[in-house]
């Protein structure tokens, strides 16, 4: 088998289960059985890993022995929708950056003792100017204070156990990284932390067109120029106006055959692509999980 030919490993992020599917007893069966799948990265929209010690155990027990009993691999954990909303590391009250700092090592603690060997996401933004305006790079200042975080957190993730941590670049010029060049730059600065920082590339996010051009809105350069630090995808349906994280079920851009052949091609492909879509609250349950269904066998068939 020639690696343009080889599979393409396929999981799901279990955003879609936000206040619906909890525990590792609801997700797991309808993860394994009703989608199919064996690669899960986990939400922290599940868990609060600023929870009591004692809760924080039990649930990551609970879904370390769910997922073996499941026969589902936990690739990886990723800070979820309600940590994201904050600005994290790069809020501008310095308290709250080392909260941020805590919050993220007890995600790592959760991750070790659920053994889940990789925890990554989006690490923070600051804050919009009263003018409207977008600052076009972080301050200097700014900058050296996250690297120096990264790196701590780097000791603290091996201290856990952890093999893996992950930035996720966002398509906002308040966030850091934003383009190739930046997350090339931030890899550069962290290399030789006791745990290696690498990059989670999101299909919605690098074909954001208001933000990079339509002729510049593309995953092929983040695959091309960043494919030795790129270990792990997100793979969402989109129009490439915003950050949609729509399911297959729904019209957009994103071809599944297509985005195989460009992960094939760019050498990304022995890297895990992960699903990763979220459902208004209000949207009924039974009808989220037939789209998963059409959509989980549709990217399972153009991966295989």
């Amino acid at each position: 088998m020639t690696g343009e030919r080889q599979p393409i490993p396929f999981g799901i992020n279990l955003s879609f289960c936000v206040k619906r599917w909890v525990t590792p007893e609801l997700w797991a069966p309808l993860v394994r059985e009703r989608l199919g799948l064996d690669l899960v990265q986990f939400s922290f929209d599940l868990v609060d890993p600023m929870w009591p010690d004692a809760i924080v155990e039990r649930h990551a027990a609970a879904v370390r022995r769910e997922a073996q009993a499941s026969g589902i691999t936990l690739h990886s954990a990723f800070i979820g929708l309600a940590h994201y909303t904050f600005n994290q590391l790069l809020h501008p009250d310095p308290a709250v950056r080392d909260y941020a700092e805590e919050w993220l090592g007890r995600a790592y603690r959760f991750a070790g003792l659920a053994g889940i060997p990789r925890v990554g996401g989006p690490l923070g933004a600051i804050p919009a100017r009263l003018d409207g305006t977008e600052a076009e790079a972080l301050d200097a200042a700014d900058y050296d204070d996250l690297i120096a975080r990264m790196r701590r957190l780097g000791a603290r993730a091996a201290a856990e156990g952890l093999a893996e941590l992950y930035v996720e670049p966002t398509p906002l010029r308040r966030e850091w990284p934003w383009t190739v060049a930046q997350a090339r730059r931030m890899m550069t600065d962290v290399a030789g932390s006791p745990v290696p920082w690498r990059l989670c590339a999101d299909w919605g996010h690098g074909t954001f067109e208001p933000l990079y051009g339509p002729d510049h809105g593309a995953m092929e350069p983040w695959f091309r120029d960043l494919g030795d630090v790129i270990t792990a995808v997100h793979i969402q349906q989109t129009d490439f106006l915003l950050d949609r994280h729509w399911d297959f079920t729904v019209p957009g851009k994103v071809d599944p055959a297509d985005a195989a052949a460009l992960l094939r091609r760019t050498g990304i492909a022995p890297a895990p692509v992960f699903l990763e879509v979220f459902y208004p609250f209000e949207h009924d349950s039974g009808s989220i999980l037939n789209a998963l269904e059409v959509t989980s066998a549709r990217i399972r068939q153009a991966f295989a």
